[in-house]
């Protein structure tokens, strides 16, 4: 606990929505703003009640160990992967995280990488920017066609409203789903791979679901259909990816996410067939506004004893 007289210190590990920095510093609280210097984040928590984090920190045992004041963890984002639980748990460190600032933008990310691979444009885009004008070669309208959602949470659900327009019928493999909240139907996973044109992933790294999509799952794609991965990288086995897209048993896909990132050197990134984004599915300026706002607001409610709105962690030990 802060010595008495002393505010508790938060400290600001990531860049932040800088308006929601500034209401978090008018609250009983002295923030601490390393965001910019993260080489002083090990002497900034030596005394800190709390830390605020996106995803570039990674939030290990050992930097746990060098925070022995620490009460609080706030994610400004849904995943909380940087982060270790385990070892929040054994101190009995709260961990909370913003699971809906980013939907909308998520969700509209998803759309458009859907229409893209509908249409083929990407490669006609770089070719056009090259000066190469070819108007050979046909894409298809995305009007019609089978999307089915692994993992059917908020995301999943404000894409299939996305693409009520173009009357795409919907299909979602989750097992923590037991009834369909939508015109969606709910699949066994490996029908919903056959039956999907696009396949695309909304479900949470887990150690169970590193690798979910596999040789033998890609191997139940239609060959005409795309795979899209705005989730996390360890969904899919990126070698099995590649092998199915270059023999043909694949069309191709759009990844935002990648399992080692940057992907340096990854022969996905140079692919004609796979669109390739920076992992930027939350990156738009209301996203990340909303989820500063909402990090701070937990925060200020962690301050105050309040009980959390999203808690993904355990409460603390009396």
């Amino acid at each position: 606990m802060p010595a008495p007289g002393k505010l508790p210190v938060v400290v600001v590990a990531d860049p932040i929505d800088r308006a929601a920095i500034e209401e978090l510093r008018s609250g009983p609280c002295e923030v601490r703003d390393v965001s910019d210097d993260p080489a002083q984040l090990a002497r900034a928590l030596s005394d800190a009640w709390g830390l605020l984090v996106r995803s570039r920190t990674k939030v290990t045992a050992r930097l746990l160990e060098g925070a022995p004041d620490l009460k609080f963890i706030g994610r400004a984002g849904v995943g909380v992967d940087n982060i270790d639980l385990a070892a929040a748990t054994a101190r009995g460190i709260r961990v909370a995280n913003a699971p809906a600032a980013a939907t909308t933008s998520v969700a509209e990310l998803t759309v458009a990488l859907l229409l893209l691979l509908a249409r083929g444009l990407y490669p006609r885009i770089a070719e056009t920017k090259a000066g190469t004008w070819s108007r050979s070669g046909l894409g298809h309208e995305l009007s019609g066609r089978t999307v089915g959602f692994v993992g059917y949470g908020r995301i999943a659900r404000d894409v299939a409203r996305g693409l009520v327009p173009w009357r795409c019928p919907t299909a979602a493999f989750d097992p923590y789903v037991a009834a369909p909240v939508d015109a969606t139907e709910l699949l066994p996973l490996d029908e919903l791979l056959e039956r999907s044109d696009f396949v695309s992933l909304h479900a949470a790294a887990t150690p169970e679901n590193r690798h979910l999509i596999d040789a033998a799952r890609l191997a139940k794609m239609k060959p005409t259909a795309y795979l899209v991965n705005v989730a996390r990288g360890s969904l899919v086995d990126e070698a099995a990816l590649l092998a199915a897209i270059d023999r043909g048993a694949l069309a191709g896909a759009a990844l935002d996410v990648f399992e080692v990132e940057p992907p340096t050197g990854s022969a996905l990134l140079a692919h004609p067939k796979v669109l390739p984004t920076p992992h930027l599915g939350a990156s738009t300026h209301e996203g990340q506004s909303r989820a500063g706002r909402a990090i701070v607001e937990e925060t200020l409610r962690a301050l105050a004893g309040k009980p959390l709105e999203g808690l993904v962690g355990p409460p603390a030990r009396p």
